[in-house]
């Protein structure tokens, strides 16, 4: 299925309306008749990359002819309503489909060199690329969570907002690599790398204690953090807002806490404790410098 709703029996309905034969919409998308034939039937669902091509022969907007579900876009979807294939898009940042692959399947982000010209060829800036990217990874945007949610909660939430603020100037681990680390803690194969990507994409949110003692070590916390009850531990979740303040910081983006639903902001304890933060996040923020 393409990421957009398709209805073929719409298309053949608007195709009928202009007066196009199916071998006449064929040539204009670039396949042939007896594949528009299937796509109208419902045999078949066209490649995502083709339907901004359909929309714009048959004369209709993209959102209209093949709505999504309104939510923020992901990658996958930015690349085909760019009109691009995988090997295409792999193409203008010089590399195999594997990195688009990857960053699209929410398993391997993007190297910082492929931002930019991929964001040319889909037609955003970088910064709605790179959150297009978060949603591809699980990760909802900025203001989407409620109030309660301004930490993570889940271990997926918890795993995927360690990967996104704890390795900013150096590559995150890969599902394999995580998986890899869980099993060595605990001494049995307890995890596959796509054991490790369902819990990112909420695929599935049950971990055992096992499972969850070698995330925290996959991932350099302390093992409280994948405890149950870490979602409403006021010291996991001010080291979570923490590690978001960092973040902001790295970013040049200092961010008001409250308007992630804290309207305290950070306490003055944490405050007092960024500084060791720093200190013990230095290997994962090579930028930040102390007093910055």
């Amino acid at each position: 299925m393409p990421p957009r709703q398709f209805d073929g029996s719409r298309v053949r309905a608007v195709r009928r309306g202009k007066d196009l034969h199916q071998k006449e919409l064929a040539e204009m998308v670039g396949v042939s008749a007896p594949t528009v034939a299937r796509w109208e039937s419902g045999q078949d669902f066209p490649k995502g990359e083709k339907l901004p091509a359909i929309a714009a022969a048959l004369g209709q907007p993209l959102d209209v002819l093949f709505p999504h579900d309104g939510g923020p876009p992901d990658l996958q979807l930015l690349r085909c309503d760019a009109g691009l294939s995988v090997a295409q898009a792999a193409a203008i940042i010089g590399t195999t489909r594997v990195p688009v692959n990857n960053a699209e399947s929410g398993r391997r982000r993007l190297s910082d060199a492929y931002v930019q010209p991929l964001a040319q060829a889909y037609k955003v800036s970088n910064e709605e690329l790179l959150a297009a990217q978060d949603c591809s990874f699980g990760l909802r945007p900025e203001g989407s969570r409620d109030e309660r949610g301004s930490a993570p909660r889940t271990v997926g939430e918890k795993i995927n907002y360690l990967l996104q603020h704890g390795y900013v100037g150096q590559e995150a681990p890969s599902d394999e690599e995580i998986a890899r680390v869980v099993n060595e803690h605990a001494g049995v194969a307890a995890v596959t790398a796509d054991d490790i990507a369902a819990l990112r994409t909420g695929a599935t949110t049950e971990a055992s204690g096992v499972v969850r003692a070698g995330l925290a070590q996959a991932l350099q916390v302390d093992a409280a953090l994948f405890q149950d009850d870490a979602e409403v531990n006021p010291a996991a979740r001010e080291f979570l807002e923490a590690l978001g303040f960092l973040s902001s910081i790295h970013r040049g983006q200092i961010l008001g806490l409250a308007a992630r639903g804290n309207s305290a902001g950070l306490s003055a304890e944490m405050m007092a404790h960024i500084n060791e933060l720093v200190g013990e996040l230095k290997h994962k923020l090579p930028e930040v410098q102390d007093g910055e």
